[in-house]
């Protein structure tokens, strides 16, 4: 039986009700009852409700990762049939195609809704999923719309596969991207773009995308401790009691207190010295737009709020619908530049932490 969340405040009624709705939606998934998007709703509701993924999962058989992906997905269904999808659309993915859909969620909803019409005309699996919604996301980027496309997601995959063949000198290669650009064109006008490469043998060399700024903690003089400030004599005990109590969390010794804010030491280089309006974001090295690490670990991301203009030497934080996202514009973006990053800081690497606090292991 699972361990059903309390919650003292609520009527003893009301937490029975509620008691008695999470065991329907467990014995629901376990028994599979319904379709996934329903299965979708069930594992959010629970998660919600307090039940960590690990325990539905005993509970269901619905591991974590495919939880994550029906609630994200279910998420996306929503939002396409909210926006409005053909009837053969709606009816395919209530019942089937939740990888699909989760691949979509990186679009807007009209983006999505047409992304899932063109998925079932063209009976496309998730893998081509995942690339119909980058060469949406891409093309939605760009500064102006490209000469003979538009944003039909047909017209977007052909965008791609026609900048991929004009960066290729190899005639095999060259012909296949462009085969693939003629099947999936959408407008005659995009067809007509790509066929000129039948004639036109011009190389356009790929242009590189920047190194990221990355940067690894090396020695402890790279690690400075933060404390806090209680103010300038004379104080009061009662200030002194005031002072909140300092905790530092994980690798790069992040202070909380009781309250909004949080600092967290940065060594003190060139580049954060010189930014006028620096913020840090946390995050996960394997969330950047470049493989950094050979598996994931925990990085800090500066960002200069007052460096907006657009280069394209450089990565920015900026907006995909409410979530931040680090960007490379290869061309000036149509989207707001939230800010430039100056710098991406990987913790330094420390095999026993205890070791590092005696002091006359060190001076040895």
């Amino acid at each position: 039986m699972a361990d059903t969340p309390k919650n003292d405040a609520l009527p003893e009624s009301e937490a029975t009700q509620n008691t008695g709705e999470m065991q329907n939606l467990l014995v629901k998934l376990r028994r599979k009852e319904g379709n996934w998007v329903e299965w979708g709703h069930a594992c959010q509701t629970l998660q919600k409700g307090g039940f960590n993924p690990q325990k539905i999962f005993e509970e269901t058989g619905f591991e974590p990762i495919q939880q994550n992906q029906i609630i994200v997905a279910a998420q996306v269904y929503n939002s396409i049939i909210s926006v409005g999808v053909s009837e053969n659309t709606r009816s395919h993915f209530e019942q089937r195609g939740s990888d699909s859909l989760y691949e979509l969620r990186i679009l807007t909803q009209t983006e999505r809704a047409a992304a899932a019409e063109f998925l079932v005309e063209r009976q496309l699996d998730s893998e081509a999923a995942k690339e119909v919604a980058k060469a949406m996301k891409d093309f939605s980027r760009l500064g102006k719309i490209p000469e003979g496309f538009s944003p039909h997601p047909g017209d977007c995959l052909a965008y791609q596969y026609w900048k991929w063949a004009r960066q290729k000198s190899d005639l095999q290669e060259r012909s296949r991207l462009i085969a693939q650009g003629l099947r999936f064109a959408n407008s005659n006008s995009a067809r007509q773009q790509i066929e000129k490469l039948l004639l036109d043998f011009t190389v356009t060399p790929k242009k590189p995308a920047p190194t990221l700024p990355v940067y690894r903690l090396e020695s402890e003089s790279e690690m400075p401790r933060i404390m806090p400030v209680a103010g300038k004599m004379p104080l009061t005990v009662t200030d002194f009691k005031a002072v909140p109590l300092v905790a530092e969390e994980g690798p790069f010794r992040m202070i909380k207190f009781s309250g909004v804010g949080a600092w967290v030491p940065v060594p003190g280089w060139q580049v954060i010295l010189k930014a006028e309006d620096p913020v840090v974001i946390e995050s996960t090295s394997d969330r950047l737009p470049q493989d950094i690490s050979a598996k994931p670990e925990e990085i800090l991301i500066v960002v200069d709020r007052s460096d907006r203009e657009w280069d394209t030497n450089s990565y920015f934080l900026a907006a995909s619908e409410e979530n931040l996202e680090i960007i490379w514009f290869e061309e000036t973006p149509t989207s707001p530049i939230l800010g430039k990053v100056i710098l991406i800081l990987r913790p330094k690497k420390i095999f026993d932490e205890e070791y590092t606090k005696d002091t006359w292991q060190i001076d040895e």
